[in-house]
């Protein structure tokens, strides 16, 4: 089998969460092929190589900016055809689900989101994907000839045994209905570590009491090298910038370690960190909800609680 992956990148850099996709379809063959969109230095498709992929199909040309979904779900479609592409595997993302939905009509694929284990391949193709936000699995058998797949974070561990892939500078033929839509302007969120991709989160509630203690959480997050998130309630309050806001209406998170602070634990919070491989929970309230989803918890303060665990924390490292 002859696996692709669609790989994505933000401001030069191999996202993490691709890097994984890599190792996912290594694991299930070894002629894996990867793509990547724009300006990228040879140590960044290294990565790649180091990940697993043999080979990297380098698509350079500004008319197939990753913004433009139309024109990448054509180039991906190419790529299936000149390679003989079986199998196509990506991280889930907001800019995989526009495409892979789009390649799967172009190339007659089945397609399956959310993907949590690899393939079980010994009657069939048969895989374990993610519902209901989480709260429940299925088994879902692939029939198809071609297909393709959008894992979840953390679904494998990044690989580091490979070697430099073979690179090769691919160039796409144009589709006149490509250039339909176009891209004015794009606004990114601002942070050193966006949630999307943060390996640890920390998160505030109502329970900082104001705005003004949030300092408490960035001291945590900094010597974490966290991303910041909070409650709804808190951004609805301006606490906190709402792309900030993790749970089912806002930012879904699925980080290694994922740290609740004055967090109640709605179900609607839960909805959006249930994909959290650990969960530590801070709260004064021994009843609080979160505790019983939570792998560890610590019931105090935050406001005694955090300063120590940042002080331990921090001297810990030195």
């Amino acid at each position: 089998m002859k696996v692709l992956v669609f790989t994505e990148s933000d401001e030069g850099k191999i996202k993490k969460s691709s890097l994984e996709a890599v190792s996912y379809a290594a694991e299930i063959a070894q002629r894996t092929v990867a793509m990547v969109f724009g300006v990228l230095e040879s140590s960044e498709l290294n990565k790649i190589g180091a990940a697993g992929a043999k080979k990297v199909l380098h698509i350079t040309d500004s008319d197939f900016e990753p913004s433009n979904i139309m024109a990448v779900s054509t180039a991906i479609a190419q790529v299936f055809e000149a390679e003989d592409i079986e199998l196509m595997v990506m991280a889930k993302s907001s800019l995989a689900d526009s495409v892979s939905a789009r390649v799967s009509i172009k190339m007659d694929a089945s397609l399956v989101s959310n993907v949590t284990e690899l393939p079980d391949m010994a009657n069939g193709f048969t895989v374990n994907r993610s519902i209901y936000t989480g709260k429940a699995f299925a088994k879902t058998k692939l029939t198809s000839d071609k297909k393709i797949l959008t894992i979840r974070k953390n679904t494998v561990p990044i690989g580091e045994n490979g070697s430099d892939p073979e690179t090769v500078v691919f160039q796409p033929n144009s589709m006149g209905s490509d250039a339909a839509v176009k891209v004015l302007s794009q606004e990114k969120t601002s942070g050193d570590i966006l949630l999307p991709e943060a390996d640890i989160v920390v998160s505030g509630g109502r329970g900082l009491k104001g705005p003004e203690n949030w300092g408490m959480i960035e001291d945590l997050a900094a010597v974490l090298s966290a991303a910041t998130g909070c409650s709804k309630p808190v951004s609805d309050m301006d606490w906190r910038p709402h792309h900030e806001h993790v749970g089912q209406t806002g930012i879904k998170v699925s980080p290694s370690l994922y740290i609740a602070v004055g967090i109640s634990g709605a179900i609607q919070h839960l909805a959006g960190v249930n994909s959290s491989k650990f969960i530590v929970v801070i709260n004064k309230d021994p009843e609080a909800p979160f505790f019983k989803a939570a792998d560890y918890g610590i019931v105090g303060d935050a406001f005694e609680v955090l300063p120590q665990l940042t002080k331990a924390i921090q001297a810990a490292k030195e």
